[in-house]
């Protein structure tokens, strides 16, 4: 008797596909968004809502539109650099799906609270 040999796998088209829901894009954009903007909001009395996230998918890419409050007074461009960057890192690393773009919108300066 001899050692059964394993089928071979079959061709990357003949496996299928993995489609990804839009709303598991937007909540992994979402906790991402709130993850860079942790540490600016940590210690303030007032905070900015939620973010607002939205996507788009052309292609085999996904596009992300994220809108957040942001503490003011605070490095704006530096903030806003920090939530793309995650955004786009945690999209691909959870996902395996290229982003095209992630696109920041502040909404709202949070100024701090008078003491």
């Amino acid at each position: 008797m001899g050692a059964s040999v394993p089928a071979p796998a079959p061709a990357a088209a003949r496996r299928g596909r993995l489609r990804v829901a839009d709303r598991v894009y937007r909540r992994i954009a979402g906790q991402a968004a709130r993850e860079a903007l942790a540490e600016a909001w940590a210690g303030r009395s007032a905070q900015g809502a939620p973010p607002r996230v939205s996507v788009a998918r052309p292609g085999s890419t996904v596009t992300v539109r994220v809108a957040v409050d942001l503490p003011f007074p605070a490095d704006l461009a530096g903030l806003a650099r920090g939530v793309r960057d995650r955004v786009a890192e945690r999209v691909v690393g959870l996902t395996g799906t290229r982003v095209s773009q992630v696109v920041v919108v502040v909404e709202t300066l949070v100024p701090r609270a008078a003491r």
